[in-house]
């Protein structure tokens, strides 16, 4: 039975492979463009800093290079119901420099598209064994991000050999370009 998390709220994964899945739905008062939202992931090391710039997993960047990370790919509509991306993590193949994974959501185009994340609902992150499809976790995020053009929505890290999961929701307005400086 899978954990409901609260911000904050932290919960040890136990599987070796799993697969992070996103989702969310658009406002029906959108401002009349389409929305693309994009999943993100940083793979940190020790330092809290991208291993190598190849360990940015995106739409332009879909896997790790220890194929450990896996994005199936960027939706471009978020259209219909469950998840609308998905990333196939791999423990056992995993770089052992890295030792956490931010996932982030950003709205692509924002500024130009006048979006933010006060338009977007119904936003979750949930991660599931791969093997069985049995869900471990899932956070919904429930805050009003009004301003907000990105969102980390949590962060899988390595404590003491054991890989956890932190429901973050942290949102800030300054896009994608905000974490990679960050990160990089």
């Amino acid at each position: 039975m899978a954990i409901n998390l609260q911000k904050g709220q932290r919960e040890n994964i136990n599987a070796p492979k799993f697969t992070v899945g996103l989702g969310w739905d658009i406002n029906n008062t959108s401002t009349g463009t389409a929305f693309d939202l994009d999943a993100s992931l940083f793979l940190l090391g020790e330092n809290k800093k991208l291993v190598s710039d190849n360990h940015f997993i995106f739409y332009n960047n879909l896997e790790s290079p220890d194929k450990a990370v896996i994005h199936t790919g960027d939706n471009l509509t978020g259209e219909g119901s469950g998840d609308d991306e998905q990333i196939k993590i791999d423990l056992t193949k995993i770089d052992p420099a890295v030792k956490e994974i931010t996932v982030v959501v950003t709205i692509h185009e924002a500024d130009a598209r006048r979006q933010n994340f006060g338009q977007v609902r119904n936003s979750f992150i949930r991660i599931f064994n791969t093997d069985t499809n049995e869900e471990i976790l899932k956070y919904e995020l429930d805050e009003d991000f009004s301003i907000e053009t990105a969102v980390e929505f949590g962060r899988i890290y390595n404590r003491n050999g054991e890989w956890k999961f932190e429901a973050v929701g942290a949102g800030q307005r300054e896009g994608l370009e905000k974490f990679v400086a960050i990160y990089q």
